[in-house]
């Protein structure tokens, strides 16, 4: 029996209106054989969480531009923690601070993906996480 595909939400979160890197990225990860769900722009943490929930996805992948990612990402994790869902990892693309990765982390974000980062990097980074937990 085939490996079910990893199933990844890709979302906007906050009042950032650029979705182009997130499609790209959305498409890059289905090339990849994951199946994605793509929520689309000026999402809550609470709109995320729960779609999340609800689509039983083992990957969060948010992208965010507009500087808010020290509020809204924190915000995801914590309510994530709150569902137990330990499970799911979060991973983060967009503008963010070398001296903010850090702190994402200690939070709880599996990987931050600055300009610059391919989609292969990406793509590889999840399935190395999934091959890790088998």
């Amino acid at each position: 029996m085939a490996d079910k595909p990893l199933r990844v939400l890709v979302g906007k979160i906050g009042l950032d209106g650029h979705d182009r890197g997130a499609k790209v990225v959305a498409q890059a990860l289905r090339d990849a054989g994951m199946e994605v769900i793509y929520t689309g722009l000026r999402q809550t943490p609470e709109q995320i969480v729960e779609t999340a929930l609800q689509e039983d996805v083992q990957v969060i992948g948010l992208s965010i531009l507009s500087g808010a990612h020290i509020q809204l990402i924190p915000a995801v994790l914590e309510m994530l923690r709150e569902q137990e869902s330990h499970d799911i990892i979060v991973i983060v693309g967009g503008i963010i601070p070398k001296e903010d990765i850090g702190y994402l982390k200690e939070n709880g974000v599996a990987g931050v993906f600055s300009p610059g980062s391919t989609t292969e990097q990406i793509v590889s980074f999840i399935k190395q996480r999934f091959k890790e937990k088998k």
